[in-house]
């Protein structure tokens, strides 16, 4: 936005905070950077809002502008179809629209009254499935024929703090099982790598070639990818690679959210999820262990077979979400502005 020329008012790492307890601690400086946005958007009088994805901060947010009489636009649903689906309801006195990425959540919406539109996933119409992981390797400066194995820790401090020892410990299980395996990670930002270096020094790992800032050029270069649950295995679907989805909460966060039955589906995985069917492995909490992550990954290295239909099948997925998003959504606002 900053490159496009937008007046950043605040960095959007001021909302970069995920899970139940870990909010607590943010809460109140959250509150006030949020006053004080709604006191200048209060004075700017814009004839559309457009909240994207923050639901938390958001919504409410949205809540007081369109009580004001300004319009209101919430781009990128809110998972209300997997979890707390109660925030439906909130979602409908926040939005006069909202912009829907995935084909199935419009009906969900539909469902409770609230205006909502599929526009399709901007990624798909941005990536383009890569079957060169030669290039790829040679581009990050990898061994352009060894076996590859990518690593995609999250980009939040607290997910690289809870996925950075698990998934590494699980390359030194697959280096001794794979002669000459080469592993490659992606890392989001300087705090990632720090935390992610601190394990790698912690258990005396040196085959891990750390990449920043282009995660879809290490997801073309492996062979498969260990994946944080999130855009990361929509991101991974879309350049095509076999992957293993991994996640692991705050244990109070878990035991909390699974206590009060928050969770509302059975996949995590955004393939899977798409497809309405378990295509990738999903280890999450106590499974997230490096033992599994091994083993499963070991499983899309031993069969090409798997591997090959498993393509076809997220090359289907790719084009339903191809839908030239970014016009779809401008014309959906549009349309909002002319009504």
């Amino acid at each position: 936005m900053q490159a496009a020329g937008m007046d950043a008012w605040w960095d959007a790492e001021e909302l970069a905070v995920f899970g139940l307890f870990e909010v607590l601690s943010h809460f109140p400086r959250l509150l006030r950077l949020r006053r004080k946005l709604h006191r200048r958007l209060l004075a700017l009088s814009p004839d559309v809002f457009i909240g994207i994805d923050a639901p938390d901060f958001n919504l409410g947010l949205e809540i007081k502008l369109k009580r004001a009489g300004i319009r209101t636009v919430h781009y990128v649903s809110p998972t209300v179809w997997a979890w707390r689906q109660k925030r439906v309801r909130k979602i409908g006195k926040a939005a006069d629209l909202v912009l829907c990425l995935f084909p199935f959540e419009p009906q969900f919406y539909n469902g409770h009254n609230v205006p909502a539109a599929y526009v399709g996933h901007p990624m798909a119409d941005q990536i383009s499935a890569d079957f060169d992981p030669v290039g790829a390797r040679t581009k990050l400066g990898l061994e352009p024929s060894a076996l590859t194995v990518g690593l995609l820790p999250g980009s939040r401090v607290s997910e690289a703090e809870r996925l950075s020892e698990p998934m590494i410990d699980a390359t030194r299980l697959l280096a001794s099982r794979y002669p000459g395996v080469q592993f490659v990670a992606a890392i989001a930002n300087e705090k990632v790598r720090n935390v992610f270096q601190e394990s790698i020094s912690r258990l005396g790992v040196t085959h891990i070639h750390l990449v920043e800032q282009q995660p879809r050029t290490v997801i073309a270069a492996a062979d498969a990818v260990m994946s944080a649950s999130g855009t990361a295995t929509l991101e991974t679907m879309l350049v095509n690679r076999p992957l293993v989805m991994t996640y692991r909460l705050a244990g109070a966060s878990y035991q909390l959210a699974k206590s009060l039955r928050l969770f509302k589906i059975p996949r995590f995985a955004l393939p899977n999820i798409l497809a309405g069917e378990l295509l990738v492995p999903e280890l999450i909490q106590n499974e997230a262990t490096s033992e599994r992550l091994a083993e499963e990954i070991g499983k899309w290295l031993d069969d090409k077979d798997a591997c090959a239909h498993l393509q076809q099948q997220f090359l289907a997925l790719h084009e339903q979400l191809r839908c030239d998003a970014s016009q779809q959504a401008a014309s959906a606002v549009a349309g909002l502005l002319d009504s």
